[in-house]
């Protein structure tokens, strides 16, 4: 499970730099939102490792 949290971190934080480079005027409050679930999921992960 904490596998697919990390995944999906990756990818919304792949995504979270493509719409802020590549569509800078289009970057709404939900991409920062999804910024931060993916930040809390990869320091989760590492807590959970450690």
């Amino acid at each position: 499970m904490g596998n697919i949290l990390y995944v999906i971190a990756v990818i919304l934080i792949i995504f979270w730099l493509i719409g802020f480079l590549g569509f800078p005027d289009a970057v709404g409050g939900i991409i920062h939102v999804l910024l931060v679930l993916a930040i809390i999921a990869i320091v989760l992960r590492l807590i959970r490792r450690a």
